[in-house]
């Protein structure tokens, strides 16, 4: 059974939602964060003290993107992807990546200088640029989602559980508020049964 090392809040949502989306079994192990991953034990299975892990049988995996892809790749069954040799394929890589390549960096600089680090380390000036790359990216996404459900096309794939996670950081943000498509877009995650169990476990 798959074991995933699992934080609320952070990228090891992807993995539990892409899970829930598959059906598989699995359990987990709840850490708190950030505490709990700087502890030798967890520091043992990801060294830079990061969710998510996963552990499936003999394979040990960290990187969100990575797991998403290897989770599909073996347990999908020809869902949730578009398969090697698709002409949908190569759109569907792109936006798995970007959102976490091209959308999260500014995200988490945004995070990290508004409330995650201590307060006198902060860096204003961080933010605020991270607010700027932020606003960019949404706008390209807003246009690029107009007219379709969902962002490598009409079908769900795990390229929407990737970027999912990012939208719903900048919808928290309140800087989505601004852009529709993505609004609408994010609602519709929201609304699938697996992502409720997921944010809900």
């Amino acid at each position: 059974m798959i074991k995933l090392y699992h934080a609320p809040m952070t990228r090891s949502l992807r993995v539990l939602w892409l899970l829930e989306e598959l059906g598989v079994p699995y359990e987990t192990v709840n850490l708190a964060f950030p505490a709990d991953l700087q502890k030798p034990d967890y520091l043992a299975r990801s060294p830079l003290g990061k969710v998510p892990a996963i552990e499936d049988g003999d394979v040990r995996m960290v990187e969100s993107g990575a797991i998403v892809e290897y989770l599909v790749e073996k347990y999908g069954g020809g869902r949730l992807a578009p398969p090697p040799g698709s002409p949908r394929r190569p759109e569907y890589l792109q936006w798995l990546h970007w959102a976490e390549a091209t959308a999260m960096p500014s995200l988490g600089l945004y995070f990290q200088n508004i409330m995650i680090k201590p307060e006198n380390e902060r860096i204003p000036a961080a933010a605020e640029e991270a607010k700027t790359n932020i606003a960019k990216w949404l706008a390209v996404l807003d246009k690029h989602l107009a007219g379709r459900k969902f962002v490598a096309g009409d079908e769900f794939t795990a390229a929407d559980v990737m970027l999912g996670y990012t939208v719903a950081g900048a919808k928290f943000s309140g800087m989505a508020a601004s852009y529709p498509n993505v609004l609408a877009y994010a609602a519709r995650l929201e609304e699938r049964p697996a992502y409720q169990r997921a944010t809900q476990a």
